[in-house]
């Protein structure tokens, strides 16, 4: 069974956001095993520089890598990461696990996205838009997605 890890930075207080990520993950229960890694977002002050922003995106990095499998292909979303159809995203899916090594760890940035370091792990750099959402939407949203994909593997009329 595929694995997939989401290594997310923030922890998500809205109930609608908490809510809609919850039925994504039950219903991707029966189709891969789903965990999701919550690191905490550094704090900041009400106008950080951009040192301080860079240091405190190192420093989540170096949580973030501690939390990748090693075994497992890194996909990091990120606004220069290659958008995808559903279709393509899909394929992703069916790759890794043709390839025996069934585990896929994706990686959402905090509110000021991710560090370098954390990007130049990624084996794959993924955007949902050039739109900007919240990190927590997309959370919600890369969870829809992963679903959608696997429907899309199973043939299902789910993607329509």
């Amino acid at each position: 069974m595929l694995g997939i890890k989401l290594i997310c930075v923030g922890k998500m207080r809205e109930k609608y956001y908490i809510e809609a990520f919850e039925e994504y993950r039950k219903r991707l229960g029966a189709y891969c095993r789903l965990e999701c890694v919550e690191l905490a977002e550094q704090r900041l002050s009400d106008n950080p520089s951009s040192g301080e922003i860079a240091a405190a995106l190192e420093r989540e990095g170096a949580e973030i890598l501690r939390n990748i499998p090693a075994d497992a292909f890194c996909v990091a979303l990120c606004v220069e990461g290659k958008e995808r159809s559903s279709e393509d995203f899909a394929a992703l899916f069916r790759e890794r696990e043709l390839s025996g090594k069934p585990k896929l760890c994706f990686l959402v940035g905090g509110s000021y996205g991710m560090s370098e370091t954390v990007k130049g792990r990624a084996d794959l750099k993924l955007s949902m838009s050039k739109m900007t959402f919240p990190h927590h939407l997309a959370r919600v949203m890369l969870a829809e997605q992963i679903y959608r994909a696997l429907k899309i593997g199973e043939g299902s009329r789910y993607h329509k």
